[in-house]
């Protein structure tokens, strides 16, 4: 339980409904969530699931249907957004093109009347948090899209909001930059202690980024956690399916321990044991989730060490992707495997297309995904 005096911001019970009659629109279906001083928040999730429009919300461009918005305990959900300590980085950064690097930074606070000689000290404080101090004469106009970026963020920082808000302000980078400013983001909400809220549907960069992440689709949070959480233990299949590759396959439960339930898949009727969460069905037909860099293969005369399941599979497709190989296989039963393998030198010869194979995984490597 988040204690109230560690939330920044609380959003309860909160709607959005655009449109009306047969043009209704549900953007927002009754979301509630509690995010944390000084936590970089990321909002995930597929194109029209809402994590825009909430955060459209927070910047105060929208105004909920239904529901309340609380900063730092003072509810904002009828505030204007120029009467909110917040600020918004947007997709495109929208610079000034005109001005240097420095008078857009100082821009904000020139138009809230702050004395000179607080705007340029601010704006060198500024400069020097995003590593840009050489720059700060030079026009938006003439420098990289990352610099843009930084620019864009900076600015955003100068005001000291409480809340910064951030609508994929990645996308337009190439991938090694888009790589670096991550780290860079991460960096800057650290060093600042603002809590930041990142929209997303890259679900890399909310791994990569993110203290704790919500999961939306249709309007709704499906599951808020952090990253590993989110990753190992989805809550349910879109989740599961959303974070990453995974493997769905058909079992029946045979028995339950506590949180661990003994199962036997339709794959070949092996038998395994599967993390059993809350909420989850405890008896009769279920679908199970093994992450492809689990799995590992078997030498031809290996059996597997205690606590390992094993299953018979033929390799269908090879993917290289350097660091690794992703072997599509076949099991018994028809369905489809993915193992994601290290490319080292441990794995002696690589299977080829066409080749039978055994695959063992960890005890309870497998979790049953709630109904």
């Amino acid at each position: 339980m988040i204690q109230s005096a560690d939330v920044a911001v609380n959003v309860a019970g909160v709607s959005k409904i655009f449109g009306s009659g047969d043009q209704e629109v549900r953007a927002l279906d009754d979301v509630s969530v509690a995010i944390r001083q000084n936590e970089f928040f990321t909002l995930l999730g597929p194109s029209g699931c809402g994590k825009t429009t909430l955060l459209r919300l927070l910047a105060g461009f929208e105004h909920p249907t239904r529901g309340e918005i609380f900063l730092n305990g003072t509810d904002i959900a009828g505030l204007p957004p120029n009467k909110r300590p917040v600020n918004t980085v947007f997709q495109s950064y929208a610079l000034f093109p005109h001005l240097t690097v420095g008078q857009n930074i100082g821009f904000g606070l020139e138009m809230q009347g702050k004395p000179k000689a607080e705007v340029e000290q601010t704006v060198d404080a500024m400069l020097k948090l995003v590593r840009m101090e050489a720059l700060k004469k030079r026009r938006t106009s003439q420098i990289s899209g990352g610099q843009q970026q930084r620019v864009a963020l900076a600015r955003a920082l100068a005001p000291h909001p409480e809340v910064l808000l951030l609508d994929e302000p990645l996308s337009a980078l190439d991938f090694k930059l888009r790589k670096e400013m991550q780290l860079e983001l991460k960096r800057l909400q650290n060093e600042t202690g603002i809590t930041f809220i990142f929209v997303t549907h890259d679900q890399e960069e909310a791994l990569t980024m993110s203290d704790r992440i919500a999961v939306m689709r249709d309007g709704k949070i499906l599951q808020v956690g952090g990253p590993r959480e989110i990753y190992d233990r989805p809550a349910e299949r879109f989740v599961a399916d959303f974070i990453g590759d995974t493997n769905f396959l058909r079992a029946e439960i045979l028995g339950v321990d506590g949180d661990a339930a003994r199962l036997r898949l339709d794959a070949g009727g092996v038998e395994i044991a599967a993390d059993l969460p809350e909420g989850a069905a405890r008896s009769g037909a279920v679908t199970v989730v093994i992450r492809p860099e689990r799995a590992r293969f078997l030498g031809p005369d290996d059996a597997p060490p205690d606590g390992e399941s094993a299953l018979d599979a033929r390799v269908e497709q090879m993917v290289y992707f350097g660091t690794d190989t992703h072997y599509h296989l076949r099991l018994g039963g028809d369905e489809r495997f993915i193992a994601r393998i290290q490319n080292d030198e441990r794995l002696a010869r690589a299977p080829a297309e066409g080749d039978s194979v055994r695959i063992a995984f960890p005890a309870r490597a497998a979790q049953v995904l709630k109904d």
